[in-house]
Order: C-alpha cells, then sequence, then structure tokens
C-alpha cells in the first residue's frame, strides 16, 4: 500500500476480533440493562431511581463507547488518517458525555439520600479514570487532531498516547467491577453469597466486562493488525516535517 499498490483487505482474524468484541459490548450493555430493569426498578433521573443512571452511564460510555474509540484505527485500515482521526476523538468526546452524566447522576443521587461521596475505592479509582480520560483527550485533540505540534513532538508524545489509551481502558474496567461488587454488597450483602439470580447476573456483567477489555486489549496489541499508513500519508507526513522543523524531506526518519 505504501508503493501506490491497492490496499489489502483486512489481516486474517481480524474482522473476526472485532465482530467479537462487538457482540460482546452489546451483551454486556443489555445485561447491565437487565439488571437495573429487573432487579434495581429501572432508570430515572428525578427519582430514587437516578442512581441507576451511574452504571448504565459509566458501561456504555467508559468502556463500550471508549473501547470502540480504540478500535477505530483497527477497522477503518484504508480510509484518510483525518476521518480516522476526528472519529476517534468523537466517539472519545461521545464517551467523555455521557460518563459526565453519569457522575453527575450519581453526585445527586447522594445529595438527595444523604450519602458521603468519594469515600470508596471505586470512586476514587472512577474518578480518577475519568479525570485522566478528559485529560488524555485533550491532549490528544492538542497534539494530532490540531494544527500547531511540531513533528518531533507528536512523534514523542505518541508512545505515551498510545500506552495511556490502553491503560486508562483497563482502569475504567476495573472502576465498573469495583462498582459493580460495591453494589451487591450494599443492595443484597445478606443474600449474596447464596447464589441469587441478581448476584449471578450481575457476576455475568462483570466476566463480560473483562473479556470485552481482553478482547479489545488483544486487538490493540497485535502489531500486525496495526493501521498501515498510505502512501499519501507519508509524503504528506514529510511535508508537514519539513515545515514545522524545516527539514529536508529525506532526512531523519
Amino acid at each position: 500500500a505504501m508503493d501506490g499498490a491497492p490496499p489489502s483487505a483486512s489481516p486474517t482474524g481480524l474482522s473476526a476480533y472485532v465482530a467479537v468484541s462487538q457482540l460482546l459490548g452489546l451483551t454486556l450493555l443489555a445485561t447491565t440493562g437487565a439488571w437495573l430493569g429487573r432487579y434495581r426498578g429501572g432508570v430515572a433521573w428525578h427519582s430514587p431511581l437516578q442512581f441507576n443512571t451511574h452504571p448504565l452511564c459509566m458501561v456504555l460510555g467508559m468502556v463500550f463507547l471508549q473501547g470502540d474509540a480504540l478500535l477505530v484505527y483497527r477497522v477503518f485500515r484504508h480510509e484518510a488518517k483525518r476521518s480516522t482521526k476526528a472519529l476517534h476523538a468523537l466517539l472519545h468526546g461521545l464517551a467523555l458525555i455521557i460518563a459526565l452524566v453519569g457522575i453527575i447522576a450519581v453526585f445527586e443521587s447522594h445529595r438527595s439520600k444523604g450519602i458521603p461521596d468519594m469515600y470508596s475505592l471505586h470512586s476514587w479509582c472512577g474518578m480518577a479514570a475519568f479525570v485522566l480520560y478528559l485529560l488524555q483527550w485533550l491532549l490528544g485533540c492538542g497534539f494530532f487532531l490540531f494544527p500547531g505540534a511540531s513533528f518531533s513532538l507528536r512523534g514523542r508524545y505518541k508512545p505515551q498516547h498510545i500506552f495511556f489509551g490502553i491503560a486508562l481502558f483497563i482502569l475504567s474496567i476495573t472502576s465498573c467491577l469495583l462498582g459493580i461488587t460495591e453494589m451487591l454488597l450494599f443492595k443484597i450483602s445478606d443474600s449474596y453469597s447464596h447464589f441469587v439470580p441478581e448476584g449471578i447476573l450481575a457476576n455475568t456483567l462483570g466476566v463480560l466486562l473483562v473479556a470485552f477489555g481482553l478482547v479489545v486489549s488483544y486487538v490493540l496489541t497485535r502489531e500486525e493488525w496495526k493501521r498501515p499508513p498510505l502512501a499519501e500519508e507519508m509524503a504528506l507526513s514529510m511535508d508537514f516535517k519539513t515545515l514545522t522543523e524545516g527539514e529536508s524531506p529525506g532526512g531523519g526518519s
């Protein structure tokens, strides 16, 4: 593809793993909805059910949409880089907005019920994940989506951006697992050890979260599944380097 040849098809196995990740993602969303709807009374805003908005939003935003945003560069392998970047940033931004709704919901619910905030390990990890995710998104937009950062600065920041992207995804799933356990211990502590249906369903949700995280992480870390640079991207990249650093297109790497 870099020499102008037509783009090859997706590498063997990539499409299957991406399909499995989406099946797992949709299943964990459905399981979250089933748990909240069948055992926790459903979801509403200005009511005692406002708290239930929190787990639904966090699973949708900080897990499913974040995971899909990370997969963008694997799925859209032969689309224009600018369009892929924009979709990557858009999905992350949407995940942040939905997560913010979930955070507002839990704070308002606590306030209405007189429950203290930010005392549990779940809340510490969850808030850290959200704040760092917001910072990661802002830095990513600043370095890669909008013009201004030099070629060498982008190159130095890119490995950190990739690492923290995966790390924050893992932290988000971990926070959800802590939240599920905390919620079960609050709501059904007396019967949880007796393998009641609600406990089994919530545990199943936890297993689905782990499975989704593992599949997405596997796709992201397979070297041969990384998005290959297109020929026009290589040319534009060298032009950008020349403009921002005054180097000849043939100099450096």
